[in-house]
């Protein structure tokens, strides 16, 4: 008879042991204002185990759902580890949903409990008389929660809990975590992360062609843990014994750039908008960039210029990352291949969408339902399956996203012979002018590419001759005053000439989701009842 190898269950519950028993001393800090605390992960496993205690006496058992209404924080960090273990399932709320969608969220996961942050109470007091199956509430911090009734106290909570936790055992394929999508068409769709998922993805990201994250790493998610669960990358550090360095609540560039220059993060988290004004910051302050030796920013396509300067003038390296709360998130990641020779081509590699990642299968399908080829030129949209990558929604079949168990990511593009992925636009967000497809993500990022722009995105807009005409909504950097004609001329050698748009908006702001994506769906909505001041520079001699 063969050999067989025992049946280990994959679980969140074995990751938070293993870090609890080899990683005692590796760090939690959490930054606090001007000052930080901290933690060693031996004395976060104590807390969690009385969290797990005191959620027990709430009336908390297998199955039940806890949401946690909270910054990136020691405090959720407990709550992540003791939550999925002890068999209830986590529910990361997410802080910059509207109200009527965050209580749609509260009432459709079915949350029993939620923790919240005491800054955040306000939030959710404006939503607590629509939750339906909520029964009780614990503030975290000192901070006034009498909007919420007479919640419970944390701190009082766990003070009264001693002892060791009986752990469950808890099968791997059972819920450890509900994150939501962030809504930007209808209802968000929750998306259901099992121990096992949990685990394994953990333990991708940790490898070298990915966040290659080791027990000498220090972490700084910004990525909020309300986001894909900031990518995996609590548990991942976790389980390596990484330093976790937590920026609560502090998210602008001069706390960021203060807590990054004391605590020395070796990796970080975080969508594009954040290292754009970290780099504005950084350009005009003295500050101290060089622990980082990666940096992973994904959310939305990340221009070349940003990814060079942060390099040639801070010695910052990013990484670009694709996924979505449907794949953990983790899809792809802009590692640039083994014969890169020179730092422009380097460069050049991390700007790519991500070379497909171990454990994910991906394939582009055309309009008519056939599979294309890798050769970095055919497109077609991405689907993709794997054992972090979700089959159906929480109560939501929505066939309509799923293909013969694939998931239709609702992006396009094209993958290279080495599975590197080009991703073009969004299939609702493609722009189709004169039978000829116009890429909006190319056009934002050459745009941003301009050394006045600040933030810059492109929509489809009607056009009685076209059919779809791009139009460029361009926030300038402050002090810098920005001409469309001019903008238009810049363009010409960087896309195709019938790209170049004739219409042109400038607003203070780009419109983003709750996930720090821009918004188009509120921009288009924005054009059709006419609050946008639109120039029109006419075509262009050579834009057919």
């Amino acid at each position: 008879m063969l050999g067989t190898m025992q049946e280990y269950q994959l679980t969140v519950g074995s990751l938070f042991h293993h870090g609890r028993a080899i990683y005692g001393h590796s760090k939690v800090v959490t930054l606090e204002g001007s000052q930080t605390r901290d933690a060693t992960f031996a004395q976060v496993s104590k807390r969690a185990e009385k969290l797990a205690h005191a959620l027990r006496a709430l009336g908390i058992k297998a199955g039940d759902r806890v949401g946690t209404f909270c910054w990136n924080t020691q405090e959720h960090l407990e709550a992540y580890l003791a939550i999925p273990s002890m068999g209830a399932v986590l529910h990361t709320l997410n802080i910059r949903l509207f109200p009527e969608q965050l209580a749609y969220t509260i009432n459709h996961a079915e949350d029993r409990v939620i923790l919240v942050d005491d800054s955040l109470v306000p939030l959710l007091a404006r939503v607590l008389p629509e939750l339906k199956k909520v029964e009780h509430l614990v503030v975290i911090g000192p901070g006034d929660g009498s909007a919420l009734g007479k919640p419970h106290r944390y701190e009082e909570l766990l003070a009264a809990e001693d002892g060791d936790f009986d752990w469950p055992a808890v099968h791997e394929n059972s819920a450890a975590a509900i994150c939501y999508t962030s809504g930007t068409t209808g209802n968000p769709k929750g998306v259901v992360y099992t121990h096992r998922s949990t685990w394994l993805h953990s333990i991708a990201i940790s490898t070298p062609n990915n966040f290659g994250i080791g027990e000498r790493d220090r972490m700084l998610p910004i990525v909020p843990m309300f986001h894909a669960n900031a990518w995996g990358t609590p548990y991942a550090c976790w389980g390596a014994g990484a330093d976790l360095l937590m920026p609560g609540r502090y998210l602008t560039p001069e706390p960021l750039c203060r807590f990054i220059a004391q605590e020395k993060p070796t990796v970080s988290a975080a969508v594009p908008t954040v290292w754009n004004a970290i780099l504005q910051y950084a350009d005009t302050k003295k500050v101290d960039l060089t622990s980082l030796r990666t940096v992973i920013v994904g959310g939305s396509a990340v221009p070349q210029s940003l990814i060079e300067s942060m390099q040639l003038r801070h010695g910052v390296r990013i990484v670009q990352a694709w996924g979505m709360t449907e794949m953990s998130p983790l899809g792809a990641i802009a590692h640039p291949p083994r014969d890169v020779q020179s730092t422009e081509e380097d460069i050049k590699w991390r700007t790519k969408t991500g070379r497909v990642a171990l454990g994910v299968e991906l394939r582009l399908i055309d309009d008519e339902g056939q599979v294309v080829r890798w050769d970095g030129e055919s497109v077609g949209e991405i689907q993709v399956r794997g054992p972090w990558i979700t089959g159906t929604y929480l109560h939501d079949l929505s066939p309509e996203k799923f293909h013969g168990g694939w998931l239709r990511t609702g992006d396009v593009g094209c993958v290279d012979q080495r599975g590197y992925i080009q991703i073009t636009d969004r299939t609702k967000d493609v722009i189709k002018s004169g039978g000829e497809w116009i890429s909006s993500v190319q056009l934002e990022v050459a745009l941003a590419g301009h050394p006045g722009v600040a933030e810059a995105t492109v929509i489809a807009v009607p056009d009685a001759r076209w059919a779809e005409r791009p139009l460029a909504c361009v926030v300038a950097k402050a002090g810098q005053k920005l001409d469309a004609s001019e903008l238009r001329a810049w363009l010409q050698d960087k896309v195709a000439k019938f790209w170049l748009p004739e219409r042109w908006t400038f607003v203070a702001e780009v419109p983003k989701t709750s996930v720090g994506k821009f918004d188009k769906k509120r921009l288009r909505a924005q054009f059709a009842e006419g609050q946008l001041e639109v120039i029109d520079l006419g075509p262009t001699a050579s834009s057919r």
